[in-house]
């Protein structure tokens, strides 16, 4: 094993001068963690990052995207999409962290709003997909949500082609890590109380990777 992998990764997956890596750094708060990054080679090492986005599946959505996978349903939205021209996502997710969650850890933005993470699963031209991360700035609604403000200029932008198999791939071992994690949950902490596992609380102080160097 590479010294210089990141501990908590459980796969990876590349394309032009970018990647996407699931981490199994927040199964005990019940999200799936997915890094977006990209680069630039001809910059000096440790320089090299030029855009990157941290994305917070919920994993009841993850694992729902996981069933999509297994019975084809996925396969044949994907398929259904193309042949009707439709490039709308097959998958959104809108997340973020609050204005006055970054105000107490202290990584306020300058214009005072909150900041807005966005996936999406589009189909592709060139591949099967398109998996696209953005981030910027956002407003929280009055329910709560983070709705993006950056219209199509966020401030950080990585798009990742993938294939079906690929995209697979990287779903389905992340899935049987969260299972491996669950099982070994349960059999450490077989007197709590099952709900306590991997409950999100909307307080809960989400970790802020923005600053995270990946080169």
């Amino acid at each position: 094993m590479r010294e210089d992998r990141n501990q908590f990764q459980i796969i990876r997956k590349d394309a032009r001068n970018c990647f996407v890596e699931s981490l199994n750094d927040s199964f005990s708060i019940g999200r799936i963690h997915l890094a977006f990054a990209a680069y630039d080679q001809s910059k000096p090492a440790g320089q090299r990052q030029t855009n990157n986005v941290h994305i917070y599946i919920a994993v009841d959505e993850f694992l729902e995207l996981c069933r999509k996978l297994d019975c084809g349903e996925l396969r044949y939205m994907l398929q259904s999409k193309k042949k009707n021209g439709d490039n709308t996502p097959l998958y959104q997710c809108l997340g973020g962290t609050s204005a006055e969650k970054l105000r107490a850890i202290g990584r306020a933005r300058p214009d005072g709003k909150s900041l807005s993470r966005v996936a999406q699963l589009i189909p592709a031209n060139k591949a099967d997909f398109l998996f696209v991360a953005d981030s910027g700035p956002g407003e929280t609604n009055e329910k709560g949500l983070i709705v993006p403000k950056f219209g199509n200029k966020p401030e950080n932008h990585v798009a990742v082609m993938m294939s079906f198999e690929s995209l697979s791939e990287m779903f389905l071992i992340t899935r049987m890590h969260y299972q491996c994690w669950l099982t070994s949950w349960y059999q450490q902490n077989l007197n709590q109380p099952a709900q306590k596992q991997g409950q999100y609380s909307e307080n809960h102080k989400e970790a802020d990777s923005s600053a995270v160097q990946m080169f």
